[in-house]
């Protein structure tokens, strides 16, 4: 996601859908200011970690004996903005989980960009099937919120390239959009609109997906509740972004759905690397 984006797709949004009044889209101007101001942006380089994971939770190793493979695809939560250090970035919490869970090696690659729109899905899931991994995770939506994407055609996108991973045998679960109301550094009534934003885009994908047969996990009601009483325990500096303990939280809630998609062990043995 893009903290800093949110504010002004918002601001834009609530004047040109709900009529608002000088006075009111002044007042709507002066807190997006206030609220760039206070999440700013990244100023290091994202941390990767891809690599073969045992199920002792050791790794990242270049090889291992056919490693199940595990791609991460999607926005800035896929890509594990926020962790502190690598071993705490939302891919290597779900390839140490599903290695010793599956207990033989897990290949992560995380393909996973972040500022990342569900429209730049296609781009991503094209990498992907150059070497099809045997189970997937996408995680998208935030950045649809803040640039004022169309709900219909953002869910469509999902569905084609999430069918595009099945068509190459990969088993996918998608985390639908955040609810960005936990953000508190988005003041009112911003966050309010955010949230509604959101939730409606969560449950939108989550019902493309449900016909797909695709598993996914309500990220915006499993963990909004966590964020939103302990903010200073699962948020990173930038305010945005979950810390590690906050992707620890998010990989409590994902590893059952991955696992449960888990391949058969001969089907692993044709989709391993």
């Amino acid at each position: 996601m893009a903290g800093a984006r949110i504010v002004r797709a918002m601001v834009f949004t609530a004047g040109s859908v709900g009529g608002l009044s000088g006075a009111a889209y002044g007042l709507l101007n002066g807190q997006s200011r206030k609220a760039r101001s206070i999440i700013g942006r990244p100023k290091e380089l994202p941390l990767n970690a891809d690599g073969v994971y045992l199920p002792d939770g050791t790794g990242p190793f270049l090889d291992a004996e056919r490693p199940l493979t595990l791609a991460m695809l999607g926005d800035s939560l896929a890509a594990g903005i926020g962790a502190e250090s690598p071993d705490r970035l939302l891919g290597v919490l779900l390839a140490t989980g599903l290695a010793e869970e599956a207990d033989r090696p897990v290949r992560l690659t995380t393909h996973a960009i972040s500022g990342s729109k569900t429209f730049d899905l296609p781009a991503q899931v094209d990498r992907a099937l150059i070497n099809p991994p045997a189970v997937a995770v996408v995680i998208v939506g935030g950045n649809d919120v803040t640039s004022k994407s169309r709900i219909s055609s953002s869910v469509l996108v999902l569905r084609t390239e999430v069918a595009r991973l099945q068509a190459a045998g990969t088993r996918v679960v998608v985390g639908t959009c955040p609810d960005l109301g936990v953000v508190r550094s988005i003041p009112q009534p911003l966050r309010e609109l955010a949230s509604r934003f959101s939730r409606s885009l969560a449950r939108a994908q989550r019902r493309e997906l449900d016909r797909l047969g695709v598993g996914s996990v309500a990220l915006g009601e499993l963990l909004a509740p966590d964020f939103l009483l302990r903010p200073d325990q699962f948020f990173s500096p930038d305010r945005f972004h979950p810390n590690g303990s906050g992707y620890e939280l998010a990989a409590g809630v994902l590893l059952p759905a991955l696992c449960a998609v888990l391949p058969s062990p001969v089907q692993v043995s044709r989709l391993a690397a």
